[in-house]
């Protein structure tokens, strides 16, 4: 299957320099993928110099000057920027030129501006932002993680459906273990909100597991972890940060003196698994999951390794007709 994604290759805290390099290694890999590079020709032609002619046949360049900052406001990148790379690489899913979107920019913008573009699903209130995160059996899936920071119960049970088809198509697990985030697994735990969602998925035909604490995330006691966007975003970064922490903590150990430098060398297997386990390069790459068309948000610090990685998830979203999927299996609203 050819498959053509448009890259917003002006996103993120490096722009081309990460875009571009993440490009060219995924092409490297297949040959049936085509990529649109989006932003400014100057900053992305002299990166393609040199590259094999059977790869830069299979990129184009969209030119544009204008693109979306970090510090913009929805407001102004939604209406005043409208030749934006971003804006202009959602277009080209949006007119079928494109299969996917990838964006490593800002999150509110790429949010507003795909939901503005592309609409959701008819039996889909509110989009949200999924992605997977390790786990000591494999990996859940996480959502929302930022798109929705007030929800009611009947978008979280959305936000779970939605999940479920996502892991189905993407995973392979027939039946799919959906729990909802909370402070407690107890029935008496949590707010109204948790509370009134729990009665709803309980009598849903969703494969609910009930409550779920932080911990038990990483544990592997789900598949698909609901929450709403406030309380999803400020997990994930709290889990990224312990990770950074651990790891430096380990860096510092190793580093105390001769001996532990030493345990440290004979350890090395170890650590490059454990390094490579828990590399969020390998995990980058969230889905903006409830809208017509495809688009992944990639971290805004992602290195090229880490983008390509974004791109990939992109690549296995368009192969199972991620959004066709969850149209088909979306119940009608009452």
């Amino acid at each position: 299957m050819a498959i053509t994604l448009a890259v917003d290759a002006m996103g993120g805290d490096f722009g081309p320099r990460v875009t571009v390099p993440a490009a060219l290694s995924v092409l490297s890999a297949s040959s049936s993928i085509h990529i649109i590079l989006v932003g400014q020709e100057s900053q992305i032609s002299p990166l393609l110099q040199g590259i094999a002619p059977n790869i830069r046949a299979r990129i184009s360049i969209v030119h544009t000057d204008e693109m979306v900052t970090m510090d913009d406001k929805v407001a102004v990148a939604l209406r005043n920027k409208r030749q934006s790379s971003m804006r202009l690489a959602i277009n080209l899913v949006h007119d079928k030129k494109a299969h996917a979107c990838i964006s490593a920019g800002n999150t509110g913008a790429l949010m507003a501006i795909s939901r503005f573009v592309l609409k959701t699903h008819a039996n889909i209130e509110r989009p949200a932002i999924m992605t997977a995160l390790p786990t000591e059996h494999g990996r859940a899936y996480m959502l929302d993680l930022g798109a929705n920071v007030d929800s009611e119960a009947k978008h979280l049970v959305q936000f779970a459906l939605m999940g479920d088809v996502v892991v189905r198509a993407l995973e392979g697990i027939a039946q799919p273990r959906v729990a909802l985030l909370n402070i407690g697994e107890e029935e008496i735990k949590g707010n109204e909100l948790i509370k009134q969602t729990h009665q709803l998925l309980r009598a849903s035909a969703l494969n609910y597991v009930g409550y779920i604490e932080g911990d038990g995330i990483f544990k592997g006691e789900a598949d698909v972890v609901v929450c709403d966007g406030f309380v999803g975003n400020v997990a994930l970064k709290t889990s990224e940060g312990v990770a950074k922490m651990m790891a430096a903590f380990i860096k510092q150990e190793i580093s105390r003196n001769w001996l532990t430098k030493l345990t440290g060398a004979l350890a090395y297997p170890v650590w490059r698994g454990l390094k490579a386990k828990m590399n969020p390069s390998h995990y980058n790459g969230a889905s903006l999951v409830g809208l017509t068309g495809i688009v992944i948000k990639s971290h805004g610090s992602a290195d090229s390794s880490s983008f390509a990685q974004a791109i990939k998830v992109a690549i296995k979203a368009v192969e199972q007709d991620v959004p066709a999927l969850i149209q088909q299996h979306m119940p009608e609203q009452q």
